[in-house]
């Protein structure tokens, strides 16, 4: 029996181009509504700011607290005292109408609040915008220092997490960073201890840990034994990730990166590659975590092929974003020295 078409003036060439149209249109709306929403709280932050000036905190936190009853009355719960007094900071943040920019939602200006440095906060706004980041992507990056890793790293953009990336990535590349900040480990750097006290420490905030590695990584052992040759090797720290679907092997390293802590990890990761792994699972990787390393012995040692071996740094505190400038100010000189003695 012939089936009867549904529609039949209509096809869905047509059909698709109007509803394109539809969608851009809703999106500009938005954006629209978006962009005023954003400029109207910035007002009302003002307004506040002007009223209670350089009045009693009583007065300014009854103000508030009053306003919030008035216009949650009215207006729903986008006004609440909580909100009002984001509106209050968010003008004292950004003095100036043009600072403030519409391509970022109010959500994301919440959040862009408790970042205090404002040079931080810009670099931020910056990548925001440009990377076309979800407010959740801007929550991750601000909670994962990707400010302090940009001047950590020298002014080297690749180290920002481009978490959407990430997250959608299978490429063991885009998922290790350099440096891990492990500032949760309570540890300082100028202290005295073993590369066991630092493995002890990171056993014991495995947690936090965990979360610092990224996404998808899991647990399984601390000083795996395998024997060889009646000889016995350990690894420090077993990982699975679930994403990338492998072992993820971590030696700890107290000191500099050598070429024979390179060559360790690569036996380990043979050894494992050739005994231990399961079916489905991809190679393992190795990652030698160190207090400092060489880029390139790192480079020269592995060969230009290498999709298993990686080297990063751990720092156990974030420095002061001024002890930062000036290590990139110091690397610049350097390398503006070396370049005028070529």
């Amino acid at each position: 029996m012939e089936q009867v078409k549904k529609y039949e003036y209509l096809d869905e060439t047509f059909y698709t181009s109007i509803k394109e149209l539809l969608e851009q249109a809703r999106k500009r709306i938005y954006r629209n509504i978006n962009s005023e929403m954003v400029l109207t709280y910035w007002q009302i932050g003002k307004k506040i700011v002007e009223k209670q000036g350089e009045s009693r905190a009583d007065y300014g936190a009854g103000l508030i607290k009053e306003l919030a009853i008035k216009l949650s009355e009215e207006y729903g719960r986008s006004f609440s005292k909580r909100n009002l007094w984001f509106m209050r900071q968010f003008f004292l943040k950004f003095r100036k109408v043009n600072a403030v920019s519409s391509q970022l939602s109010w959500t994301h200006y919440k959040m862009l609040l408790r970042v205090e440095n404002e040079e931080a906060r810009n670099f931020y706004i910056n990548e925001a915008i440009s990377g076309n980041w979800s407010a959740r992507q801007l929550e991750r990056e601000i909670n994962t220092f990707s400010y302090q890793r940009y001047l950590a790293s020298h002014g080297n953009h690749d180290v920002v997490d481009d978490t959407a990336k990430r997250e959608k990535s299978d490429d063991p590349k885009d998922i290790i960073k350099d440096p891990y900040v492990l500032d949760f480990l309570g540890m300082k750097a100028d202290s005295s201890f073993y590369e066991k006290d630092l493995e002890s420490a990171l056993i014991t905030h495995l947690n936090e840990f965990l979360l610092e590695l990224g996404n998808g990584f899991a647990f399984v052992a601390r000083q795996k034994r395998f024997d060889m040759d009646g000889r016995n090797f350990y690894v420090d720290l077993v990982l699975y990730n679930y994403k990338l679907k492998c072992f993820v092997l971590i030696d700890l390293k107290r000191g500099d990166l050598t070429h024979q802590d390179i060559g360790q990890m690569q036996m380990y990761v043979n050894y494992y590659t050739r005994e231990l792994m399961e079916p489905g699972d991809n190679p393992p990787i190795g990652i030698v975590l160190c207090a400092d390393k060489s880029d390139a012995l790192v480079r020269y040692t592995l060969p230009l092929d290498n999709k298993q071996i990686y080297a990063s740094k751990y720092m156990l505190y974030l420095p002061k974003e001024e002890e930062l400038q000036n290590e990139i100010n110091k690397q610049r000189e350097l390398f503006m020295n070396k370049r005028n003695e070529d």
